[in-house]
């Protein structure tokens, strides 16, 4: 393993002519099966999710690329703005620009649990607090919210990103308005919270520490408490009776007193805080779904005598999850632990991942199914890059093989804070040296080119 090296995925210009050339049918032919693969029959993947074709492909090879490649460019289209929105898109045009990189049209829905939502949202918070230095107010009403989102959706879409960001992110008008959390003025709000102590929790967080420490988590959740409890004051009702009503009035006004913050950081900080305290949450839950594991309990049961037939129902299982999104490398940690309790629940205790040399990178998106081209995103916060020359580029590890960890029938959680758990050494974070290795760029061309015809089966 060498520690503090990191490849970076180019999407190169060739990349968008697959793509282009794949979504019209007449262009693209069948990939063909992989010599050796296994195939499922009908009724042992009738529970898996549809996938077409069945067998694995080939990774997708470009044959023919443009000399000299040719420029990127980004969508011109003017967006059509309602003229009704009071948020200052130009003070905030940095961020619009990072979030539509980040929301990239062909990646969006592979990025978006660890990059383009949490950025999505944090730019959508940065934009209303930064608004109430102007209007006192840290939420806007129904109406105006529609106005807004609406602005913001046809702005990033002229820079290129996703028009289906509303669906992917589950993103609505109300999530910018105060929902029902009491208080949205700035005054009103500066009044019940200590703001000084908030600062000083918040201000600048351990983007490492602060996911384990909680310190500014902490400090957010007591300041929404406080703010929340406003409503039970106007209405005279006693908080514990209403406990579920009142979670959810917390979980609104937590939104408030991150719209707070960004009124009072410098923009760059106010994403670096936004963005590392949602990467704490990302980096907590596994995001892929996993299908029945009947199959695999029948080809690994019996104490795993037949380890061929085993391998190839875990492999084959693996395949369907590779399909689903890009994750960091402490959330394959636990999609790792989950698949793994969900499987002795089964009756299978051998550590079937050593077995069939399963590493964590195999739980991530792959180029093509059966091939060493996994990729790990880093768990700290990182963002997609546009070069107009050779397109967007993410960081991901492709160095590191890491064993998946079976879990021990002690192991309460796979969480990098649980000290009793051995977690294996992790790529090295997104402060490391970065960089495109010129004798790397053609296996990355050929990932990022293989990844887009992936998606679209």
């Amino acid at each position: 393993m060498r520690d503090g090296v990191f490849s970076i995925f180019s999407v190169l210009s060739v990349s968008l002519l697959v793509l282009f050339l794949c979504l019209h049918e007449s262009h693209c032919s069948p990939p063909r099966h992989m010599k050796g693969s296994v195939l499922m029959d009908k009724s042992s993947d009738a529970f898996l999710p549809q996938v077409s074709p069945s067998g694995a492909p080939q990774p997708f090879l470009p044959l023919l690329a443009p000399s000299p490649l040719t420029p990127f460019t980004t969508n011109s289209t003017l967006p059509k703005l309602s003229g009704i929105c009071s948020l200052d898109f130009s003070a905030g045009q940095s961020m619009i620009t990072n979030t539509s990189i980040d929301c990239w049209a062909v990646f969006a829905s592979v990025l978006a649990n660890v990059i383009c939502c949490p950025q999505l949202e944090a730019t959508l918070h940065i934009l209303i607090g930064q608004s109430s230095n102007d209007t006192n107010l840290l939420a806007l009403n129904g109406t105006e919210a529609k106005h807004c989102l609406s602005d913001v959706e046809q702005i990033l879409v002229s820079q290129g990103a996703s028009d289906k960001l509303n669906q992917i992110c589950s993103i609505h008008p109300s999530s910018l308005t105060e929902g029902s959390c009491p208080v949205k003025d700035v005054d009103e709000f500066e009044s019940i919270v200590d703001s000084t102590k908030l600062l000083s929790a918040c201000g600048q967080i351990d983007l490492v520490k602060e996911c384990c420490n909680q310190i500014c988590q902490n400090a957010i959740l007591e300041a929404a408490r406080k703010i929340a409890l406003k409503a039970y004051d106007l209405l005279s009702v006693d908080p514990p009776h209403a406990l579920p009503e009142h979670s959810t009035r917390v979980d609104d006004c937590k939104s408030i007193v991150l719209r707070w913050l960004a009124s009072k950081l410098k923009l760059d900080r106010a994403k670096e805080v936004l963005r590392g305290l949602s990467n704490c949450k990302v980096n907590k839950v596994c995001p892929l779904v996993f299908p029945d594991t009947r199959h695999v309990a029948k080809g690994c049961g019996n104490g795993t005598s037949n380890q061929t037939a085993c391998c190839s129902s875990v492999e084959r299982y693996v395949s369907h999850l590779q399909k689903q999104s890009l994750i960091t490398n402490l959330q394959a940690l636990d999609c790792a632990a989950s698949l793994g309790m969900k499987l002795q629940k089964t009756n299978i205790t051998k550590n079937i991942y050593n077995l069939c040399r399963i590493t964590l990178k195999d739980f991530s998106l792959q180029a093509a199914v059966g091939q060493e081209s996994g990729c790990l995103l880093p768990s700290l916060p990182s963002d997609a890059t546009l070069d107009k020359s050779s397109g967007i580029s993410f960081i991901c590890d492709l160095n590191d093989n890491i064993p998946a960890p079976w879990p021990s029938s002690s192991q309460l959680s796979a969480s990098s804070c649980n000290k009793t758990v051995k977690i294996p050494a992790l790529p090295a974070a997104a402060s490391a040296q970065s960089g495109l290795y010129s004798e790397d760029i053609m296996p990355h061309l050929l990932f990022a080119s293989s990844m887009v015809f992936m998606m679209l089966l």
